[in-house]
């Protein structure tokens, strides 16, 4: 098992028992913790259920969407950065092996 793998384990294993501690089932945990994905993500939800206490599941899985939520939107986000960073790029400097209608009359 990489670090990363083990990382991500120690973190799901300590989700789940937070997710107990507050009475409700291991395997929500467990779904919690495949849909989220990351150790941060993960560390963000025992955070929330650390802190917060929700009384239901739905509380829970609430807050595992919004998290997952802002997630995709981050990463959109960049997605939307680099793209532009590239457009700006063949803006200014034209496309690889294309003369630019600068060197036209050349």
């Amino acid at each position: 098992m990489t670090p990363d793998q083990r990382l991500w384990s120690r973190t799901r294993d300590d989700l789940v028992r937070a997710v107990e501690s507050l009475g409700f089932r291991g395997e929500l945990g467990e779904a919690i913790a495949r849909h989220l994905g990351s150790p941060k993500a993960m560390e963000r939800m025992i955070s929330y259920l650390r802190y917060v206490k929700p009384k239901t599941e739905e509380l829970v899985v609430d807050e595992m969407l919004a998290i997952r939520s802002e997630i995709d939107a981050w990463k959109e986000k960049k997605a939307s950065e680099k793209a532009n960073a590239r457009y700006n790029e063949v803006l200014n400097y034209g496309l690889p092996g294309i003369d630019g209608p600068d060197n036209a009359d050349e």
